[in-house]
């Protein structure tokens, strides 16, 4: 499928979601219409599997008969089903019944049966509780077919819904959908919810542009940039992954031979739910990820609360876009976790350190983190000034990137990317000051690709450039009390023009001699019509 094919597919999916949600919130509706997408595509990619396990046994159907052909083998071979789905369990990982198959369903919201409600609840709870794998664990569990959203009864409800799959059936049947077509149909309809989201979309999604940028960092080597991408990375973190876009990005990439394993963690089981969808809607085995659901800066993965450093897992990559000056309860346990002991608690009033924290606790000596932050974390005194300098000191802080504003659809603060390393040759801090570089749009301003690549270029080649970049030196640093306020360090104001006075006064005199001229001939007019004279 085409780039403009995969744009028109996206833009199809959402015009039937616009028109479908009627006066439903976008955020409640988004759950329904992805995950009708996913049923989609855990449905083609099984029946796809089905025909290749059965071989020449797989039902070749009339083009008239609407039916699954596994629902004709099902009927036609009863005896050899529980080894069969015993098979498939093993292969795919996950089983689906051929009455719980989307082209059933879907055949369903075509003929308006009254039956499609349930069938969809039964084929929800059949594909978590008859998978193999752990990552299909309450997949659904947001999803409530009986809200009085959807509709006032059954009968409403069951309605909208034959409505809703009727018409992504007909818009999907137009194109050529395979997993990478669908994950991006997934991905744009993420991005349009968002969009329509205001403030919430913060807790769900990154926008691709500022993905981009994290992504072209962390994939590129992170001791000496310089010598270009690395080929391999065994492990990324994003520990507040939202939708898990950030980590697609990068493992788009790094190419799909060029990853290891991705891990997330997300606090809202809605967004979590939708992180692993994701995962499996662009081809991410579920044996190549790991998304946990729980509160980070309460570490509540077991994984990652391992006592012994020689089996405590750290990761090549860290990349993070959390919640910006999140209000926490900091505690004096807390003040003794590990991920904060050398350093101090980041205060009540804002959490950003404290994430920051979090993940550089769980970087690899070699790896290199990028996060995205309010830009009061450059310079807020207090305890955040203590952790600062002690990052800055250690040497443990590599760049400072000032974005511009009103990127996010969940803010319009400018925020600033801050670039991590554990172990960092440069002696200095390298300052980007991107705020000027945008495309100014309507709701939300646009970083374009040359934007982005002017970002990352600097990053690598650790690129000086007057009102751009700078390398600071930390007696520099010191001398300014180790605040990073990037103003301080390129300045933002453009020179003035010198003004030439001499050509000035000679065109203030010409200007004068043309009124006096006009004023004269005009005055020639007046006498002539017997009128008093302009004095």
């Amino acid at each position: 499928m085409t780039d403009q094919d995969q744009k028109q597919l996206g833009t199809l999916l959402w015009s039937i979601a616009d028109q479908l949600r009627g006066a439903m919130n976008a955020d409640d509706f988004r759950d329904y219409m992805l995950s009708f997408l996913f049923l989609r595509y855990l449905s083609d990619n099984y029946e796809t599997a089905t025909q290749k396990e059965l071989g020449q046994d797989y039902p070749h159907l009339a083009e008239d008969d609407r039916r699954p052909p596994l629902v004709v083998w099902y009927e036609q071979n009863k005896e050899d089903v529980a080894e069969f789905e015993k098979q498939m369990r093993r292969k795919t990982h996950y089983i689906i019944e051929p009455n719980y198959l989307w082209s059933s369903i879907a055949e369903l919201a075509r003929t308006q049966n009254s039956e499609l409600l349930h069938t969809i609840e039964n084929a929800f709870k059949h594909i978590e509780d008859e998978s193999f794998s752990s990552t299909f664990n309450g997949l659904f569990s947001e999803i409530n077919l009986n809200s009085e959203k959807l509709g006032k009864n059954y009968e409403t409800r069951n309605a909208k819904l034959c409505n809703i799959i009727k018409a992504l059936a007909e818009g999907l049947a137009q194109f050529s959908t395979d997993k990478d077509t669908l994950g991006d149909a997934y991905e744009y309809l993420i991005g349009q919810f968002a969009a329509g989201s205001g403030k919430k979309a913060g807790e769900f999604y990154t926008p691709q542009q500022i993905s981009s940028i994290l992504s072209g960092i962390v994939t590129l080597d992170s001791q000496d940039p310089a010598t270009g991408q690395k080929k391999n990375l065994s492990s990324i973190l994003d520990f507040t992954c939202g939708s898990g876009s950030l980590l697609l990005n990068i493992r788009h990439r790094m190419g799909i031979k060029g990853i290891g394993k991705i891990y997330g963690q997300e606090k809202n089981v809605t967004t979590y739910n939708l992180a692993r969808m994701n995962m499996l809607l662009h081809g991410v085995k579920d044996s190549e990820f790991e998304i946990h659901h729980g509160d980070t800066l309460m570490n509540e993965w077991d994984y990652l609360r391992e006592m012994n450093p020689a089996k405590m897992p750290k990761f090549d990559a860290v990349v993070a876009n959390p919640p910006f000056s999140l209000r926490w309860e900091p505690t004096d346990a807390l003040g003794e976790d590990m991920r904060f002991k050398n350093y101090g608690l980041a205060p009540k009033s804002a959490a950003d350190f404290a994430f920051l924290l979090h993940g550089f606790h769980y970087l690899k000596n070699d790896g290199v983190m990028a996060i995205i932050l309010p830009h009061g974390v450059l310079f807020r005194g207090g305890a955040e000034e203590r952790i600062r300098t002690k990052l800055l000191k250690d040497g443990n802080i590599d760049t400072v990137i000032g974005l511009p504003p009103n990127l996010f659809y969940s803010t319009g603060i400018p925020v600033c990317i801050l670039v991590l390393k554990k172990c960092k040759k440069p002696d200095d801090v390298l300052f980007i000051n991107a705020s000027e570089y945008f495309e100014k749009g309507k709701r939300q301003n646009r970083l374009l690709p040359a934007h982005i690549d002017k970002i990352v270029e600097t990053y690598q080649f650790r690129k000086e450039e007057e009102n751009y970049a700078r390398r600071v030196s930390m007696e520099e640093l010191e001398s300014n009390g180790f605040n990073l306020n990037i103003s301080r360090y390129i300045s933002t104001t453009q020179p003035e023009e010198e003004i030439d006075l001499l050509a000035v006064n000679a065109e203030l005199a010409s200007i004068n001699q043309a009124i006096a001229t006009a004023k004269d001939r005009h005055n020639a007019f007046l006498k002539e019509l017997g009128l008093p004279i302009l004095i």
